[in-house]
Formats: structure tokens, sequence, C-alpha cells
């Protein structure tokens, strides 16, 4: 556990924008008007390496870059290896691209009956509703479209989306995703989620947002109001690092949780960012103390130009395995590869069966102790 897990020792603060007054710091609207988008953004603030450097030329081309003012105060601008840096700023190695990463590497493409909708599994839909982020993520599943630096063109219909879901009674469960579905204004948002609420086969309404980790000024009074009118409304959001979990996000979790909004994490394994036992015990542990479950740790998509930030899927079954037995089994994810080619989410799991037969089972614990179980 990390020294300063305590919440007292949380970040707080403006950091570099100390002289914005609070009315406006506090506003999203000047976060993402302030973003920091170019390279001479970032020298105002920070020296970039050249790795760097050449990395925001091809992100011109790949996906591009930006970062909420409140973000980048988590940025250590001494460290080129700063787990938070590592996410945000464009690395030259992003234009070394393997023969088997792919744009579309979980294979959305072929699963798409309209424009927007990835329909992989029977019961369940991804809604897709917008091609902007807060601040963009360069490990992105979705470049391809996120950001249209690919000219992608994304242009959701969410009317043909809503019709297509209407029309099919087996969809229960609906995922608005992109893009971020919490950059829409209340109006777009408010307008979705009452059309889904009024579906009778609709049973359960989820949203997959880096907003509250990116920019928690969005969850403001408003847009809790009409999260209150849902009938079962869940929000996944997306924290890789301990020094993610800022005072800010920790108030934002809570007044999330204090609306009736049930909370999920889902992190990205990443190298030299959280492939490390004691990395991911802290911030498992924050996430709990913010209400928020953690749900998943994704093994990194096969996206174009990611290998630099994708580990041995090894290391993360020794994390899961190290975590077992030496913290809560609410703290532990469940440890995922999203196949490629639309293979769907499939679970990894340390290997806990030694021997399974007609008549008993053995079983081995997190110390390494071998147990037998009968049952015929």
């Amino acid at each position: 556990m990390f020294p300063n897990d305590k919440l007292e020792n949380w970040y707080k603060g403006k950091g570099h924008w100390n002289d914005i007054p609070d009315h406006e710091w506090y506003d999203w609207k000047w976060q993402m008007r302030n973003c920091l988008k170019s390279k001479h953004d970032f020298l105002n603030f920070m020296d970039l390496t050249e790795d760097e450097l050449v990395g925001f030329d091809i992100a011109n081309n790949k996906l591009s870059v930006a970062v909420t003012p409140y973000f980048f105060n988590l940025v250590n601008t001494a460290d080129s290896n700063c787990p938070v840096r590592r996410q945000i700023i464009p690395s030259a190695l992003e234009s070394n691209v393997v023969s088997y990463e792919k744009k579309d590497p979980v294979g959305e493409e072929g699963s798409m009956p309209v424009p927007g909708i990835v329909h992989r599994y029977p019961d369940r839909v991804l809604f897709l509703v917008t091609d902007r982020c807060a601040s963009y993520c360069r490990y992105c599943t979705r470049s391809r479209m996120v950001s249209n630096a690919q000219d992608y063109g994304f242009s959701p219909s969410i009317d043909i989306g809503l019709q297509y879901i209407e029309k099919n009674k087996s969809i229960r469960d609906v995922l608005l995703s992109g893009g971020d579905p919490l950059l829409l204004s209340n109006n777009k948002l408010e307008h979705i989620l009452s059309r889904l609420r009024e579906i009778d086969h609709i049973e359960l309404v989820r949203i997959g947002s880096r907003v509250p980790v990116f920019l928690p000024q969005r969850i403001n009074e408003s847009l809790l109001n009409i999260f209150k009118q849902q009938k079962n409304l869940w929000l996944s959001i997306h924290v890789n690092h301990p020094k993610e979990c800022t005072e800010d996000l920790f108030n934002t979790c809570r007044n999330l949780s204090d609306a009736g909004i049930p909370l999920g994490n889902q992190s990205v394994l990443l190298k030299g960012i959280n492939d490390n036992s004691n990395v991911m015990k802290s911030l498992i542990h924050r996430l709990l103390m913010m209400k928020v479950k953690p749900y998943y740790l994704y093994q990194c998509d096969l996206i174009e130009g990611s290998s630099h930030l994708r580990v041995n899927p090894q290391v993360g079954l020794n994390i899961i395995h190290s975590l077992r037995g030496h913290t809560t089994g609410y703290a532990i994810p469940q440890f995922v590869i999203d196949a490629p080619s639309g293979g769907g989410k499939i679970p990894l799991n340390p290997e806990y069966v030694k021997d399974l037969d007609s008549e008993k089972i053995i079983l081995e614990n997190y110390q390494g102790n071998e147990y037998t179980y009968n049952f015929n």
C-alpha cells in the first residue's frame, strides 16, 4: 500500500491554475475550453522529451491530444516515466505497428447492424453516441474514430440507434459509450435516457465514462438530477493508477453513489503504469474508499501502435494471484481479454483447480496449499 493512501493525502487543489477563480475552475465548460491540445500548450508547463515531441506529430493522424487542466495537474512534469503522463502524452513509439495490431482490434465494425450500435451479445448492445472525450488515452481501443484524427467521420444517428433497440425485444441491457457520453449536453443525454426508460424490455442502462476522472466538474447537480430519474442506471468509470484518485474524484463518486448510481471501475493493464501488485493494490483500495467496485482489469487491446504499453498476460494473472487472500474479495477485479475479431470478453484466472474427477476436486489456495473437496 502506498504511504499516502489515506484520503487526507490525496491530491487536491488547482495546481498550475491557482489564480483561476473557483467559479471558473469548477465549471466543466471552462475546463473543456482550456484543454491542453498542442505541444506548445504543454511546453508552457513542462519540457517535452524528443520522443514526446515526435509523438505530437504522429498524433495529428492517429489520435488527437487533449488534456483537461484538472487532469494535467496530476502529471509529474519532471518525470518522463510518470504513470499519468504516459497515458495522455503521445510517444514516437505509437508509429511502431506490428502485424497483429488492428485499427478495430476487437471487431466492433463487424457487429454493427446500424451505425453506432454494436450488437455482439444476445441480450445487450453497445450504443456509441459520440466520438469526443474530455482527454484522450493513448491506448484507446477506438482510436480509429475517437477525435476523428483518422478521418473516420463518425456521425451517430441517435434516433436510428434508439429505433433499433426498441424493435429488438431481446435487448435488455444498453451500454452508452463512444467517445464519452457525459460530454453530451444535458438535453441530449436526457433525451437518450428518457427514450430508453420508455422501452419496456430495457431493464438496465449503463454508461461507460472517464469524465468523472478527467473532468469531475461535469458531475454537477443538474446532471445528478437527470441520473436520479432513471429506473436502473449504472456507471463504469476508468481509473488506472492511484494518482488519479484525487479528493475531487472521491467527492464526485460519493455524490454519484448518494444519487443511487452503482459504480464500477474498468482498468487497462499498462506497462510501467499499473503492471505492479503494489500499485494495483493501492488503486483497488482507493476505489473501495470511493464506493467504486473494481470490475474489470483489461489486457491492453491490440490497437495499432500500442505495443510499448502492453505486457505479457501472465503479468495480469500474477497480479490477480497476489491479491487473492491479501485483500477483500470485493476489491479483486476480473482480468479479461477482449478477444480479437469480435470474440468478446474472455476471463482469465490463476489456476486454482489442480485436479477434478467424478468424485472430488483438488484445490490450491492463495498460499499454495492443496485441499480436497469430495462431492460424490
